[in-house]
């Protein structure tokens, strides 16, 4: 029998949901091995930050953060015991807010990870040389795993018990738990949510412009004059201030008004495709998919 020994981090302002749901997957997961004769049994155990364990373990785990803010500013003693179980051969796994404390520990370097969209700007802010890719729910690295969003934990659950058990053993605890365990990606659930408190009043104009006339015909050479900028200058600035070009501020803020009238009206696709701005219906459609991941059927057919 394989025993995997799991170390699930109790830490401060910790979602406790996370930490017992993942013992008590892995519980769940011994019972479906046993059931199909795979000789693994998983060892879940909940570690107070307080107590760490001195044992070496198969895989920690940081689960996401419900409050507070202990995330941004761990313990020291709290990160180097988690580079003493890296070196010892654990696997270090985190979802949501947890990937902080696992950035602290240096043990990244410049490998992609992922963490809830929401977190992401501050994520980048606080970690510029490590790569970010929030549009995914899991990056597995083998000896680094992370996952994206609050409820990732379940993602990351079934990815560790896909590596040490079995996908199929994956499939079974989805029809026991009822969870889709399809894949899946977090950009499927983002939401455009630009700031307007960067700072640059020059650059609110010009996103304000834009929200109030995303479907009509916008160039950044009407833009900039509206601004009293050069183009350059419009375009350096709006990406610093934003993250994005004025182009693909335009296209993710009408995408973003194309899926409120997916979710909350009937119409059909081409109508939409309409109202935010898109003449070539075609054109629409192939931006959708390059920001949601899903056609626009898809997307109703989830979120409706």
């Amino acid at each position: 029998m394989q025993k995997i020994s799991i170390g699930i981090c109790e830490y401060p302002s910790v979602l406790k949901s996370a930490v017992y749901g993942l013992e008590e997957m892995f519980l769940l997961a011994n019972r479906v091995c046993q059931a199909h004769n795979i000789y693994v049994q998983f060892e879940p155990i909940v570690i107070p930050h307080t107590v760490l364990a001195t044992n070496s373990l198969t895989v920690v785990v940081l689960p996401p953060a419900s409050d507070g803010d202990y995330y941004l500013n761990p313990q020291h003693e709290y990160i180097k015991w988690l580079q003493e179980q890296y070196s010892q051969g654990a696997v270090l796994a985190s979802a949501c807010a947890g990937v902080f404390i696992l950035a602290q520990t240096e043990l990244i370097s410049t490998r992609e990870v992922t963490t809830h969209w929401a977190l992401a700007e501050t994520f980048s802010a606080a970690f510029p040389s490590i790569a970010l890719n929030s549009n995914k729910i899991l990056v597995d690295h083998g000896d680094i795993v992370t996952a994206g969003g609050m409820m990732s934990w379940l993602d990351l659950g079934f990815e560790l018990i896909a590596k040490h058990a079995s996908p199929r053993v994956v499939r079974q605890l989805g029809k026991t738990l009822v969870i889709d365990t399809a894949h899946r990606e977090q950009r499927y659930y983002q939401q455009f949510n630009p700031s307007f408190a960067h700072g640059d009043i020059a650059i609110v104009a010009v996103q304000q412009i834009m929200h109030q006339n995303y479907a009509k015909s916008l160039s950044v050479q009407q833009l900039s004059k509206q601004a009293n900028l050069t183009e350059r200058t419009l375009q350096r600035r709006f990406l610093k201030a934003t993250g994005y070009n004025p182009n693909h501020y335009l296209q993710r803020l009408r995408v973003q008004n194309a899926c409120d009238y997916l979710e909350s009206t009937s119409h059909s696709f081409e109508w939409i495709a309409n109202q935010v701005g898109y003449e070539d219906i075609s054109a629409c459609r192939k931006v959708f998919i390059n920001i949601v991941g899903l056609t626009p059927r898809e997307f109703r057919k989830r979120f409706c």
